[in-house]
């Protein structure tokens, strides 16, 4: 590279800095970060159709079955993966998981092409994907709080998380281009390559981290297994109160969630009963969420972290969901629902899950890959499965307007766990 080559090579980086709140030595990490969600989000939405086609083919009063059998798979699936952490290091942790599922992907796509209308195959498809999502992403989200320090992540994570949104964006824009052509088996070995390409990122990021100085007696540890038993990171939670909180506030958040999900089944099968327009419908929504979310991520997320802290983003979309609550209380209809769950999915992937992932930035390396893991998928599933059958009970005995005042009154109690969630950590990283 000539003396002339340079400042331009600098000059580069240094912009995007100055548009993405990143120091410019810091761009390279932010784009492989983007690159890393953008691949995984785009595999999972490229799917994410096809799950929910075999789910509401079964029936939505039976969702609460699928639910309860993704929660069954994950407890299955926890014992492996602590095994696995005891066994591999750090740094091949995601590798090593993200080829498992690869292979899974393969597997199914195999047995779909053999019996595209088996029933159970199509059942444990929805409950394998949906068990899959909170693997991978809560792995990938633990690497990235090991590779970018609690400073940095204040301001980069909401750019990083851009990459989900636009991943999400692509998903299934690319899955109603191809399914035509390549079939529902097809699409599995498309997601399957693309997980194997978030390696490359992967591998990038771990040579980034390596180079900076701070960072070389953590890149020495990460050459080393976490260790711990195959429920450690239970133990770990069970032994911190800072811990428990963020367990209640992911449970909290996947009741919200939950009951959303489900008015939005029930509307939606009474407002539009023929199948393809349930799915034009969904895609538009999808869009919508996709396209507002990036924007808030690149340009919002970062600066509002920096200047308010993230109790900020832990607090406001649970106090915007208590007023949603109330408007489907006072009128349960579909473009009022389409309203709120476009504002609470924009809110979570923007603010809510920006801000969830930045509580472990402050803890140490086996609580970021074992105690998080654990929230993200025996705890989440969890909640799942209480919100699910809560929801049932709700409303075989109330009307929908009970539904929606319960709704309002969990949201409310989650806004108050995020505003003290928040509290604590910025203390906790000045």
């Amino acid at each position: 590279m000539t003396a002339s080559e340079a400042p331009r090579r600098r000059g580069v980086p240094a912009a995007l800095s100055r548009l993405v709140v990143a120091e410019p030595e810091e761009v390279p990490a932010v784009i492989a970060g983007f690159l890393l969600f953008f691949l995984l989000f785009t595999g999972y939405f490229m799917l994410r159709p096809v799950r929910e086609t075999m789910g509401v083919a079964g029936g939505v009063d039976n969702l609460q079955w699928l639910f309860t059998g993704t929660f069954v798979v994950t407890l299955l699936v926890t014992p492996l993966y602590g095994w696995v952490t005891r066994a591999v290091p750090r740094e091949r942790l995601l590798p090593v998981c993200y080829l498992f599922f690869a292979a899974s992907f393969a597997a199914f796509a195999f047995g779909i092409w053999r019996a595209a209308d088996d029933v159970w195959l199509g059942r444990g498809f929805y409950v394998w994907l949906s068990m899959f999502t909170l693997f991978v992403v809560s792995i990938g989200w633990s690497f990235m709080a090991d590779v970018i320090r609690p400073g940095q992540a204040k301001r980069l994570f909401g750019q990083v998380a851009a990459g989900s949104s636009l991943g999400g964006l692509t998903g299934p824009l690319v899955s109603g281009l191809l399914v035509g052509h390549v079939g529902h088996a097809g699409l599995l070995l498309i997601s399957a390559g693309l997980l194997v390409a978030c390696l490359a990122p992967v591998r990038y990021l771990l040579a980034w981290r390596a180079r900076q100085p701070e960072e070389a007696q953590e890149a020495r540890a990460a050459s080393r297994p976490i260790g711990g038993g195959v429920l450690a990171g239970l133990t770990l939670i069970a032994r911190s109160p800072y811990l428990i909180g963020v367990s209640v506030f992911v449970l909290l958040l996947t009741a919200v969630t939950t009951f959303l999900y489900f008015e939005q089944a029930r509307l939606v099968e009474v407002t539009f009963p023929d199948r393809t327009r349930q799915t034009q419908v969904f895609a538009a929504i999808d869009v919508a969420v996709q396209s507002l979310t990036i924007f808030i991520q690149i340009f919002l997320t970062g600066r509002l972290t920096r200047r308010l802290g993230v109790t900020v983003l832990l607090t406001l979309v649970p106090v915007l969901m208590v007023a949603g609550f109330g408007l489907l209380a006072a009128a349960a209809a579909f473009p009022v629902l389409a309203g709120v769950m476009i504002l609470r999915r924009v809110g979570e992937y923007a603010l809510v899950r920006p801000g969830r992932e930045m509580l472990f930035t402050s803890v140490d390396n086996e609580t970021k890959y074992k105690a998080k893991n654990a929230i993200d998928t025996v705890v989440y599933r969890g909640g799942d499965v209480l919100s699910a059958w809560l929801n049932t009970a709700v409303a075989a005995v109330g009307s929908g307007a009970a539904v929606a005042l319960l709704g309002a009154a969990i949201a409310a109690a989650w806004a108050a766990l995020g505003f003290r969630l928040g509290r604590i950590h910025d203390r906790r990283t000045g």
